[in-house]
């Protein structure tokens, strides 16, 4: 792409209804376009002959063909960024992550016929994983201009952590992440040893996947991964994943963790956001925590790292050349955030590290 273009988008879907309210969400964005549409990925490919698409937004369960196959080939045959748009629940949530496996860089909810607020947010969410999708490490991609924030002031006041807070035996380590996230997670969780210390997971992904994400890990894992639930205990061994569409706080009693889930707006332009988690570890943890930045487009997570670095907490971010976006771990590092940047294979010896540092 050359700078000023506008981001080309493909459409595939069985839904006229559903093209046609993705059409009008994408083409709402100044800087992006559907270039086309195709009820079915046999369509798809006919329009794959004669045009390029920068980003394709594809529907699972399809006439003919499905959506998984299709991905399988288009990556092996010729590789673009796409973002898989379904309204699968429960068992079939499954499926997204296999499409993730297969090599789709986001998952995000159909959008459909609901309140001014359900299609503003659709809206928001949709443009911005079009985005993030055209700058996957794919292709070279255009950069996106900025976009208007809201702080996790929305959920709760910035303060600084008490400087009488005393060290306790349990550190707390909080990990932010969104696209290429699922991947990266896997590699990092999957590496840790069975009494790792106590994680805490903001991944951006739609309401009703995360469950079957932390299902999935759980089973490949040493550690016990699970969905959180309000109130949970935070504990060794265990990584919590906060749920879609829900903020994660941690919350501290005495010398025992805990963690709040809430509503709320979207902050950072994200349901769970990584600035909620972030600000409440540096608040409830201060010094006796470990913050990480992974993959992911935007800004989510800056501000809150700086907050938990200036209460004392140590802070990673995943380096560029290992990212699939490079964008929430560049905008920490310029922020100040970050104390230090390393590969992602590098990630889960430091976790053990710091957690065994206060034992």
């Amino acid at each position: 792409m050359t700078a000023g273009r506008k981001i080309r988008v493909l459409i595939v879907d069985d839904s006229a209804v559903v093209r046609q309210t993705l059409a009008h969400l994408i083409n709402a964005a100044p800087d992006m376009e559907v270039m086309g549409t195709a009820a079915d990925p046999f369509h798809a490919a006919q329009k794959l002959r004669t045009e390029a698409p920068d980003v394709i937004t594809l529907d699972v369960e399809m006439p003919r063909m499905d959506g998984i196959t299709f991905l399988r080939k288009l990556m092996s045959q010729r590789p673009v960024p796409v973002i898989v748009c379904s309204s699968l629940v429960g068992e079939g949530t499954r499926t997204m992550l296999d499409a993730l496996e297969a090599g789709a860089v986001e998952i995000i909810q159909k959008p459909s016929v609901a309140t001014k607020e359900f299609l503003e947010e659709s809206a928001i969410r949709i443009q911005d994983a079009v985005r993030a999708a055209a700058r996957a490490r794919l292709s070279k991609r255009a950069p996106v201009s900025p976009q208007p924030k809201l702080s996790a002031d929305a959920m709760l006041a910035k303060r600084k952590a008490p400087g009488a807070m005393a060290k306790t035996t349990q550190t707390i380590v909080a990990i932010g992440a969104s696209t290429g996230g699922t991947e990266a997670l896997r590699q990092v969780l999957e590496a840790l040893p069975p009494f790792a210390p106590p994680i805490l997971i903001v991944q951006h992904m739609p309401s009703g996947f995360t469950k079957a994400f932390a299902d999935r890990l759980n089973q490949t894992t040493q550690i016990t991964v699970r969905e959180a639930r309000d109130r949970d205990s935070v504990i060794r061994g265990q990584a919590l994943i906060a749920p879609g569409n829900q903020h994660m706080m941690l919350q501290r009693s005495g010398a025992n963790y805990y963690v709040a889930i809430k509503d709320g707006p979207l902050v950072t332009r994200h349901r769970p956001s990584v600035d909620v988690l972030f600000r409440s570890t540096a608040q409830s943890a201060g010094a006796n925590a470990v913050g990480i930045i992974m993959t992911g487009m935007g800004s989510d997570g800056a501000a809150g790292m700086k907050e938990m670095r200036e209460s004392g907490a140590h802070t990673i971010g995943q380096n560029e050349a290992t990212c699939i976006v490079y964008g929430m771990p560049k905008e920490a590092m310029k922020a100040g955030a970050v104390a230090e940047e390393v590969d992602l294979n590098k990630i889960a010896g430091l976790i053990v590290r710091h957690g065994a540092e206060t034992v």
